[in-house]
């Protein structure tokens, strides 16, 4: 196996994309994986202070993902920050459809979303190793 300088690194094109069908909206949205900073910055924002105390935010959480991936055919997002509610407003088995391609393209597991979703088994410390 070579090993990958730094300028290959930042070189590679490792963002996939995928074109996926939604009939209940009458056509196709195209989906992103995310990068590193946009992964934590959805991950941080499922958690907010209330009272001095860290407390999880899960309303919106695939409108507020899908909301992320999604992109116009020129690669710019297609959503804007402020649109997530109302995204959030449309199909649910359109955004989890949305949703579970958007957690295949951004190495997001199952098991990653129980724990964002505060659904682990009592116990577990440390990062996921599934894949």
């Amino acid at each position: 196996m070579t090993l990958l300088s730094k300028a290959q690194i930042f070189a590679a094109d490792d963002r996939k994309t995928e074109d996926v069908e939604v009939p209940e909206w009458g056509g196709t949205v195209r989906l992103r994986g995310l990068n590193g900073t946009e992964r934590d910055a959805y991950e941080a924002s499922m958690q907010k202070q209330v009272g001095g105390k860290q407390v999880q935010d899960l309303r919106n959480f695939r409108a507020r993902l899908v909301a992320l991936a999604a992109i116009n055919e020129d690669g710019t997002p297609l959503f804007e920050t402020n649109e997530v509610a109302a995204l959030a407003k449309r199909s649910s088995a359109a955004l989890s459809r949305l949703f579970d391609a958007t957690c295949r393209l951004s190495g997001i597991t199952d098991e990653d979303v129980k724990d964002l979703e505060g659904n682990s088994e009592p116990g577990q410390a440390g990062p996921s190793t599934s894949a």
